[in-house]
Order: C-alpha cells, then structure tokens, then sequence
C-alpha cells in the first residue's frame, strides 16, 4: 500500500505540474536564441544611448536633465548649493552655484591641528583652514589618516561649452548584471561624452543604426533614421539654450520596448517556475488529488479483499 501511495503522489505531482517544465523549456529556448552575453551588450549600448531615447516632453524634467547628473568630464559630478535671499516681504531671490565635489586625505593628527597643515596639504588646493572648515562635505577616518569630501571648485555648467542637456543625464536604460551601477554610470557617460565632444558625427550615427538594428530584431515598431536623429542631436549640442520640445527625431515604441525588457530580464533572472502566490494553493491540489486517489484506491481493495 506505501508502494502504491508513492506511485499515486508522483502521479499526482506531474499530472499538475506540466507548467513548471514548461517554464524550464521556455527558459532554455530563450538562452539558446539570446545569449545573456548578447542581452548584456545590447543593454550596454541602450545605456549609452539612453539620454537619446526619451520623448520630447521629458527633456523638460529638471529631475531627469540637471547639472548634478553630470559625471564626466572633470570637475564633474558637481553639487548644488542654492541660496535665497529675501528682497521684500514673502519674495526671495534664488541662486543655485555648484561646486566639484574634491577628495583630500591627511593624517587626522594634522586635521586636528589644522592649523599646521595649512602650509603643506591646504596651500596645494587654495583655500584656508576656515575656508575648508566651511567647504567639508563628509569626513571618513580610515586608521591613522581622514578623507575629507569637500566643496571644490565653483564650476558654471550652463556657460560650459563642453556640457549639452544629453550629458545631463546619468539614468541607466538596464542595469547589466553583476557589474556595480556605478561603474556602468560612469562608463555609459565617458561613451555618450565621446561621441559628442570627441568623435565624428559618423560615430554617432553608427551607434544610432546599431540602435535601429536592435530595435527591428526585438521587434519594436521604430521609425528612427540615424541619420537624421545624429543630426538633430548635434543641432541641439550647438544650441544648447534652445527649447529641445518637438525638436529631436527619436520615434519609436518605448512602451513596447520597456515590456520586452522587463520580460526578458524577468526569464533570464528570475525564472517562474512556481509563483510563490500559488505555492500553498499548488501543494494543496496535488495533496488533495493523491488522498482522493489514495481513498479510492484502499477503498476498492477492501471490498475486493470481501469479496475474496
């Protein structure tokens, strides 16, 4: 009877267990047809491009474009210190200055008597002990030494030549996996930098048609031409203090192309064999169908059992 119990719960587990090697065989396709190498390479190069990808509205976001999103060149990343000062009754003039957030590291010794440091650390970056006193960000001690992040230089991002609203932006498209987002950050910025400030526009365009080639094999509805967009995006480098709003070519189907996304990260990473919002429901269905079976079956050998 244990014997034939046993075989009765396998029965049951795999009579409703079907979607699980379902999922198993989806998972396998899925990484026989895209390598995860290939899905990593293709979200590194919509992470360069991403600054490219919103639409028109969003260029007004002053949460997704500012100046503290800047990580490259130097001296950026910079921080915002804004100042208001009151001109009459209940209004206020605001001012927003930025400053290159600096790294300075001495022994803690000689922080603490500043004064004997100022000249052989704080002569080198131009300020005095009250000044860096005022200008210290956060101060992390590390044994005998402190690192101070302080208030740098006073940088202008709107007057900066090298600064356009596309480097104003530090947003990963998709995180690649396994690599801090840091370093992804920084490494997209660098690119996006290159490409406008270093190369050709015939690099940018190569990017954008490897752009237009993902796209078409994730079978998104796109109707970018790279060409033109490569032109619109240089215009609006040059023109940086013009309204962007309708101005950049970048049509394509951003709702469909985020659902893919997310799908495909969800199958590579977090496969659903079994939900676990139907955990519970799934191991009472296969405990209730073997017990009926079970019942069913003791009952039909007792009354063969009589009968004999």
């Amino acid at each position: 009877m244990l014997k034939i119990g046993g075989v009765l719960l396998l029965i049951s587990f795999f009579s409703f267990t079907f979607f699980v090697s379902y999922s198993f065989g989806l998972n396998a396709k899925l990484k026989s047809e895209l390598s995860e190498s290939k899905f990593n390479k293709d979200k590194t190069l919509l992470n360069v491009l991403n600054p490219f990808l919103y639409n028109d509205t969003s260029y007004s976001s002053e949460k997704l474009f500012n100046p503290v999103n800047i990580l490259y060149p130097k001296p950026y990343p910079v921080m915002e210190v804004v100042d208001s000062t009151l001109i009459s009754d209940q209004y206020y003039s605001v001012e927003s200055k930025y400053y290159s957030i600096d790294t300075l590291k001495m022994l803690t010794a000689d922080l603490d008597k500043i004064s004997t440091a100022t000249s052989s650390v704080l002569a080198r970056i131009g300020f005095g002990k009250e000044e860096l006193l005022q200008r210290i960000i956060k101060k992390n001690v590390i044994k005998d030494s402190t690192q101070i992040m302080y208030k740098g230089q006073e940088v202008n991002p709107g007057y900066d030549e090298d600064i356009c609203i596309f480097i104003e932006n530090n947003t990963l498209y998709k995180p690649v996996k396994g690599i801090p987002k840091e370093k992804q950050q920084f490494d997209a910025a660098v690119k996006r930098y290159e490409l406008l400030y270093k190369y050709k526009q015939d690099s940018l365009v190569s990017n954008f048609q490897k752009l237009n080639t993902l796209l078409k094999k994730y079978k998104i509805e796109t109707q970018i031409v790279p060409e033109e967009l490569a032109k619109n995006v240089f215009y609006y480098k040059e023109h940086n203090h013009e309204l962007l709003n309708g101005g950049i070519k970048n049509y394509f189907d951003r709702k469909a192309l985020s659902k893919r996304f997310t799908t495909l990260e969800r199958l590579f990473y977090q496969p659903n064999y079994l939900h676990p919002s139907i955990c519970m429901i799934f191991i009472g269905v296969v405990f209730g169908a073997w017990l009926i079976g079970f019942l069913i079956y003791i009952l039909f050998n007792y009354k063969r059992r009589t009968k004999i």
